[in-house]
């Protein structure tokens, strides 16, 4: 598997990627992406259930760079293509972190490198995605950020 590197252009994320400032998806840098299409599962482990997704998003358009803002509806025309999920807030597109006053959270992304697209429908769950993944994944790379409160 060749490797995919993930970069976000910061370590701490700007409210506007939280619950303070609109939850507005970060952009996103894949160095590396030699795939057919993207995948994209953000979790925050410290909401409940350990695997908290706040991101589903997949057959992404294979670009370098994924802009910020991605609309919060099931099927995105632009800035790009592809189709999102329901998160485990039970909404449509991303949403940040929103730690209480004095804690910090994490936020993971997880990015595949698919062989093609995935034959899944719009609005599907994280698990789902987890199931429609299996056999395609070529590439596979993280990235984190942390907001404080």
């Amino acid at each position: 598997m060749e490797k995919l590197t993930v970069l976000l252009p910061f370590v701490e994320l700007p409210p506007e990627h939280t619950c303070d400032g609109g939850d507005v998806s970060p952009p996103l840098e894949l160095r590396g992406l030699c795939a057919e299409s993207v995948a994209i599962v953000a979790l925050n482990p410290f909401e409940p259930g350990c695997s908290f997704a706040t991101w589903i998003i997949w057959n992404l358009d294979p670009l370098p760079f994924i802009p910020r803002d991605i609309p919060k509806v099931p099927v995105v025309e632009r800035p790009l293509r592809a189709l999102q999920g329901t998160n485990d807030f039970g909404e449509i597109g991303y949403r940040g972190p929103c730690p209480p006053p004095g804690e910090s959270h994490r936020l993971l992304f997880k990015v595949y490198g698919l062989d093609g697209q995935i034959d899944l429908e719009p609005g599907a769950s994280k698990h789902a995605l987890n199931d429609a993944l299996k056999g395609h994944v070529v590439q596979f790379g993280t990235t984190v950020a942390m907001y404080t409160r």
